[in-house]
């Protein structure tokens, strides 16, 4: 089960130029969002952590996504 809902979901794949969206392609894009963006956290926390903050912030964010492009 995702966190994200299948609407937002859909929304961002009809914004990104879809016309029609399966519900097996919301639920698979949902999936892999998440797996990146855990990821994504997992990096950020060891930036915050290497900083000598409990807070990680949207620049951890940001370098985090920038490390794996």
């Amino acid at each position: 089960m995702t966190e994200l809902s299948r609407s937002a979901v859909e929304r961002i794949m009809k914004k990104s130029g879809a016309g029609r969206v399966s519900a097996d392609a919301t639920t698979t894009l949902a999936d892999l969002m998440e797996e990146y963006g855990a990821f994504l956290a997992r990096e950020a926390k060891k930036m915050s952590d290497h900083a000598g903050r409990k807070t990680v912030r949207g620049s951890d964010i940001s370098m985090a996504a920038e490390m794996f492009k």
